[in-house]
């Protein structure tokens, strides 16, 4: 029998490459979505990936868009935790507003999505967890306090569910991307992104299938002696 994947966040940017990715493992794949529903019924007409739309940071709605696609397409076998927002500002200048709604979406997004499926990957004896995290979770960032608590928080959430999984089959890991060729790093003014391109060893952004293929083998049979992990993919900016 197939493996069955929810995917947040996972119609567009590096969510949509993981997605695709999944897809040709053969995993039958469940893009969540939050917002645009003309660009996720584009994305499913051209990949054939169906998509659900919920907000990963409201635990209600991930309980009941997780049963749905159980429903829809059979136990869910892989999770990854890809959805994330940004609030970015200095301290001194960021509301609580800020702070709470990245917390909520980034680190309880993750929560909400483990509450609602690892108990049945546990009772089954086999599943995948990957939470994406961010070098900046590693390293933190200038004018992101709220992000980058929220995405070291993951890697913390990460190390402490996967002790939990581990007789049970069931893997939790967390890959931190760098700074990777997205609609919103290419929205960051060119003199600035030469300077972030220059600090990158490799000397050039990454690319949303190189996150793919780590979240692929993270969430393949392979994997199973890989739990408590972070994959940093960040072209050696950050050697952690």
């Amino acid at each position: 029998m197939g493996r069955v994947a929810i995917v947040t966040g996972g119609s567009r940017g590096i969510g949509e490459a993981i997605s695709l990715a999944l897809k040709d493992m053969g995993v039958t794949v469940a893009a969540n979505y939050a917002g645009n529903d003309e660009k996720a019924q584009a994305f499913t007409d051209r990949t054939g990936i169906a998509t659900y739309k919920w907000d990963v940071g409201d635990h209600e709605a991930c309980l009941e868009g997780c049963a749905a696609v159980a429903a829809d397409l059979g136990p869910v076998d892989i999770v990854v935790n890809n959805a994330g927002i940004t609030r970015d500002g200095v301290l001194q200048r960021m509301s609580f507003d800020d702070w709470n709604d990245v917390m909520r979406v980034n680190l309880g997004g993750c929560f909400n999505m483990a509450k609602a499926t690892f108990g049945g990957m546990r009772e089954r004896g086999w599943g995948r967890i990957v939470n994406i995290g961010s070098i900046n979770g590693q390293a933190g960032q200038y004018g992101q306090v709220n992000y980058a608590a929220a995405k070291s928080g993951i890697h913390g959430f990460t190390k402490a569910l996967a002790q939990e999984g581990a007789k049970y089959g069931v893997t939790v890991n967390a890959i931190a991307p760098g700074y990777i060729d997205t609609d919103m790093v290419a929205a960051v003014p060119p003199p600035v992104l030469e300077k972030i391109v220059a600090k990158i060893p490799v000397g050039r952004l990454g690319q949303a299938h190189e996150i793919a293929r780590g979240v692929a083998f993270l969430c393949s049979e392979d994997a199973g002696f890989v739990t408590g992990s972070t994959l940093s993919l960040n072209g050696g900016q950050h050697m952690y």
